[in-house]
């Protein structure tokens, strides 16, 4: 059906996990039929959307304001430190560059000088004209990796879209699709878009957010719950910052406290961002507890460790993501895509519980759920 021509913000970790995600389904996809071809397509939720693959993704714009990727091949500059993504296979030289984006808010300056490699080095060089750029790449789609905390910069993209025409799937804690006053602009332009925030497919929020619901549903009262995380790629490192994380908290929060039937008081919630542990890399680790009551009263305890690869793990999400928009921009449908958003994102125009949100996006893909 054709490529999907995608533009990317943030040539960071998860960047380069999609990126390699997109060219190891595209060797997949082009393997003769035989006994060693794989029968089914790892790690996908969904190998085909509504007639589009997963290798029919191609970045033809990326952007960056680190001086060791901005005028770098994108390939030379998704391996340019700080990266720390673990490997999911080659990348193809590519023919895009990445241009200079607009710094406003979108590091924190704790991290410029930072000790070995995961300092950041600003580029002296003069930001591009990202709308000129969007629209002579013929990118459709832009894609969101700015880092925590990146109000004014997010919203600088998010305008960049609204005048281009071009769809926005906001991956950061940002408040944009999930804002009713910029749903409303991308609805009145006819623009799909899809955000706030990306899940993991198996990570701590969906994993935190199923076993509350599982409590629920079995009768048993939470009382009080924590999830810790840390990790040692340049996320955890900037979250260091504490006053770049409100939106990410009430990201994270309201996504477990959308799944129980009476909230818990703020005293006995705490899911954030922990600390920074530069050896796991991009290694995330999250702790895990939740106390409740059953019948009778009874005390019901549940604790758990996941371990996983923080960037390759949102990837998934990334892909249904970006072909959801596709699918609705070719029927002609703008604003919020309230089933996929649900479904790959914390923050959400509207929590749907994951199974229902799940339906939902069949019943989208199959053009019976308008959005």
């Amino acid at each position: 059906m054709g490529k999907i021509k995608i533009a990317i913000v943030g040539v960071g970790n998860c960047a380069a996990s999609l990126v390699q995600g997109l060219e190891y389904y595209r060797v997949i996809a082009n393997q003769k039929p035989g006994k060693n071809k794989p029968t089914e397509y790892l790690g996908l939720m969904n190998y085909d959307m509504g007639g589009y693959l997963p290798h029919e993704i191609e970045v033809v714009a990326a952007f960056d304001i680190d001086k060791r990727k901005v005028g770098e091949r994108l390939d030379v500059a998704l391996a340019a430190k700080p990266n720390c993504v673990w490997s999911i296979g080659p990348i193809a030289k590519s023919k895009i560059k990445v241009e200079m984006g607009n710094i406003l808010d979108g590091f924190s300056e704790h991290m410029a000088g930072y000790k070995d490699d995961r300092t950041f080095l600003p580029s002296d060089k003069k930001p591009c004209n990202v709308e000129k750029v969007l629209k002579e790449s013929g990118a459709e789609i832009l894609i969101n990796y700015l880092p925590v905390g990146s109000q004014k910069a997010t919203e600088f993209y998010a305008e960049a879209c609204l005048k281009t025409g071009i769809s926005l799937i906001n991956c950061m804690p940002v408040f944009i699709v999930s804002n009713p006053a910029w749903a409303k602009r991308f609805e009145a332009k006819r623009i799909p878009c899809v955000g706030d925030d990306i899940k993991a497919q198996i990570g701590a929020t969906v994993t935190h957010r199923t076993l509350a619901k599982l409590f629920m549903d079995r009768g048993v009262k939470i009382d009080r719950t924590y999830q810790l995380n840390t990790g040692g790629n340049t996320d955890f490192l900037n979250m260091l910052n504490r006053a770049r994380l409100e939106s990410k908290k009430i990201s994270k929060t309201s996504a477990v406290q959308s799944q129980l039937d009476v909230p818990l008081d703020e005293d006995n919630i705490h899911i954030g961002p922990s600390d920074y542990v530069p050896w796991q890399n991009d290694n995330k680790v999250c702790y895990m507890r939740i106390e409740g009551r059953g019948f009778g009263g009874f005390p019901v305890t549940a604790e758990m460790r996941l371990s996983v690869e923080d960037s390759p793990n949102s990837a998934g999400c990334s892909i249904d993501a970006i072909r959801a928009c596709k699918i609705a921009r070719d029927r002609k449908i703008g604003g919020p895509l309230i089933s996929m958003s649900a479904y790959t994102m914390k923050h959400p125009p509207k929590q749907i519980v994951d199974y229902e949100a799940k339906e939902l996006v069949r019943k989208f893909i199959q053009g019976t759920c308008p959005r």
